[in-house]
């Protein structure tokens, strides 16, 4: 887990657009971590994490787009059904709201990404960083069967 830089680019909401952020960051050489898109009847929202800050800055910076950038927390989890929800309870015991929260699939060695936007990374660092509390397994004994 870590803390990371997200930018978030204003888009218009018309063919290309999308096409041409990409193609800048592209073009300077820029991978993508994690993204998502948001639209609505006027403007779209690209949100994404990269692997070079400084660099996506300076190439979205020259698209004369609308951008901001937000601290995220970017958490690596196994790619299994109940990971996900595994994060989200344990930030919810802890009472950590999150604003919003997108996730990639399929990454190096079986491994996804979540990202998320929260009321308080801080706390949440502290709570993804502490061990995850072993769960009570039930005891599931068959019951005795009289005669």
């Amino acid at each position: 887990m870590e803390l990371v830089t997200q930018f978030s680019v204003f888009m218009v909401n018309k063919p290309g657009v999308l096409a041409q952020v990409a193609q800048r960051l592209a073009e300077a050489k820029i991978n993508v971590l994690a993204m998502t898109v948001m639209d609505s009847s006027e403007h779209g929202v690209l949100r994404l994490v990269t692997t070079d800050v400084e660099k996506a800055r300076a190439a979205l910076r020259k698209l004369n787009l609308p951008t901001t950038e937000t601290e995220v927390l970017m958490v690596e989890m196994p790619n299994r059904p109940g990971a996900l929800a595994d994060i989200c309870m344990r930030f919810a015991h802890a009472h950590v709201n999150i604003s919003y929260a997108y996730c990639t699939t399929g990454g190096t060695g079986g491994k996804a990404r979540a990202v998320f936007k929260l009321a308080d990374t801080r706390k949440a660092l502290k709570v993804l960083s502490n061990p995850e509390p072993k769960r009570r397994q039930q005891n599931h004994r068959r019951p005795m069967i009289r005669r």
